[in-house]
């Protein structure tokens, strides 16, 4: 199923139904006194009923709609499709099935082949966005855009404009897209996300199932939330109805202003029950500017893999509280290897701040900047130890520059080897098998479906085992002849995958 037209779903199931919850009274219950057991418990009073009686109802969402409503944007995109990619879907917004089901008499159904793109299968997917500046800046997620050849913004008012990708990280789900209009565009405005608060009301604005500007509220349930989606996980959990089409749109709070985008939902139903994951906007903002001026994210790497600190963990290693990240993992000449950082160690603060699970450190390493020499506090065999950590590059940012994808190779990958941890996970033997770090937008490995997390085992059907292996069969391949790669996605299932030559 093309990412460009399916919303993601956990689980592996595509959602497709509708949210027929009710709202929870949240904050806008009957704040009686203190002694009452609940809003409707009778007490002895000589006073009349409607003296105590809650007039406040519900809130209406009309004037955020009002005002908000003309910056959300529905994005229509153009992807193509070879017949080694069936498993990707119909081009139906709604899923393999659309909206309609698997006997619907539109279920199957596939967008003609158009000559502009070789032949190949021209698919269409939707979703969400929202325009952030009057020049015409506009957000959404990046699998609403990922493999997309053509991208179009329609506006409130009817009008269709073309955008382009001014830069797009997949290890968030974000992308920035511009678009140029004659007429003023209407804004959102900006909130902050570290101001919620559970229970908090929440609006969320998009384009599902391709009914424009559609309305749906509900409460903050969590904040935090990792989902395993990835190692910046760190979600806004609202029980407002987000479907298919909504990605990339945005989540109001009460007063208007953005505080997440819509970007995922849990379902083993099929359908909508509830629970829906936004990105927070906080952490958009921090990467907005980084992805318009160098269209990628350059992050801080530190060379562990960690795990969460549980009380049985905690007390089988003598170390007491379960705060902080247990490093499982180090990576042989990283960072953490070089300021001897051992695997069970406990890292309990990074520059300062504590660390309360793994995902916090996560997002402050990555934040960090290259070079930047930080305090590391860790706790070692349950005795307390400082050190000094000196961040590096994350590797699949290093062949990335402002000079462009050139670095990337005329393939358009970024490689590393991987360690002894990832080859168990990912139940490969020793010596074989390369790291996807990284995959450049429009280059032969995204045409061919190539993705960041892939595992290399073969190129033109040689076993390779390293970085430098695969780029020394790569070297020996016909500079006119595509590049055979047999790889292994993270969710498994080898596949053959051809990229062609430019």
């Amino acid at each position: 199923m093309d990412p460009t037209t399916k919303h993601r779903v956990l689980a592996g199931v595509l959602a497709a139904g509708l949210y027929a919850g009710g709202f929870a009274a949240g904050r806008f219950l009957h704040e009686g006194p203190a002694h009452a057991a609940s809003p409707v418990q009778t007490t002895a009073t000589t006073e009349a009923p409607e003296a105590h009686a809650d007039t406040r109802g519900l809130p209406s969402f009309a004037g955020i709609v009002a005002s908000a409503a003309p910056a959300v944007v529905h994005v229509g995109t153009v992807s193509v499709a070879n017949t080694a990619d069936d498993d990707q879907g119909s081009g139906d917004p709604s899923g393999d099935d659309g909206p309609f089901g698997p006997n619907s008499p539109f279920h199957g159904f596939r967008m003609p082949r158009d000559p502009r793109f070789g032949g190949g299968e021209a698919r269409r997917g939707a979703g969400s966005g929202f325009v952030i500046r009057k020049d015409g800046v506009v957000l959404t997620n990046n699998h609403v855009v990922e493999h997309a050849k053509e991208i179009t913004v329609s506006l409130s008012d009817g009008r269709k404009l073309p955008a382009k990708v001014l830069g797009r990280d997949p290890k968030t789900d974000l992308a920035v897209l511009k678009i140029d209009s004659k007429e003023p565009l209407h804004v959102v405005q900006m909130g902050d996300s570290d101001g919620l608060s559970v229970g908090d009301w929440v609006v969320a604005i998009g384009n599902p199932f391709g009914l424009d500007n559609t309305v749906t509220a509900g409460i903050v349930s969590a904040k935090g939330r990792a989902i395993g989606q990835g190692p910046y996980d760190h979600f806004i959990q609202t029980d407002a109805s987000i479907n298919p089409g909504n990605s990339g749109g945005p989540l109001f709070d009460e007063h208007g202003n953005v505080v997440g985008i819509n970007t995922a939902i849990f379902s083993q139903s099929g359908g909508n029950i509830g629970i829906g994951f936004a990105i927070p906007i906080n952490m958009a903002k921090e990467l907005v500017p980084e992805l318009e001026e160098k269209g990628h994210v350059t992050r801080g790497w530190l060379g562990v893999s960690i795990q969460k600190l549980t009380p049985e963990l905690a007390e089988s290693m003598g170390t007491e509280g379960g705060q902080g990240a247990l490093v499982a993992g180090v990576t042989p000449d990283s960072p953490a290897a070089k300021a001897d950082v051992q695997p069970g160690d406990v890292i309990r603060r990074w520059d300062g701040k504590a660390i309360d699970e793994p995902g916090t450190l996560s997002m402050l390493v990555a934040g960090t900047p290259i070079g930047r020499t930080v305090p590391v506090e860790l706790s070692r065999d349950g005795k307390s130890k400082d050190v000094e950590v000196t961040v590096a590059k994350l590797a699949d940012d290093e062949s990335a520059s402002d000079d462009g994808p050139a670095h990337r190779g005329k393939w358009g990958l970024s490689l590393r080897d991987l360690t002894p941890d990832e080859r168990r996970e990912r139940d490969l033997a020793s010596g074989t098998g390369v790291l996807v770090a990284g995959v450049v937008p429009d280059s032969p490995a995204a045409e061919a479906g190539v993705k960041a997390g892939d595992v290399v085992l073969q190129v033109n059907r040689h076993p390779v085992g390293s970085a430098a292996a695969l780029q020394a069969e790569a070297g020996k391949a016909a500079a006119d002849k595509p590049l055979l790669l047999l790889v292994r996605p993270a969710e498994g299932g080898d596949r053959f995958a051809a990229l062609s030559p430019r």
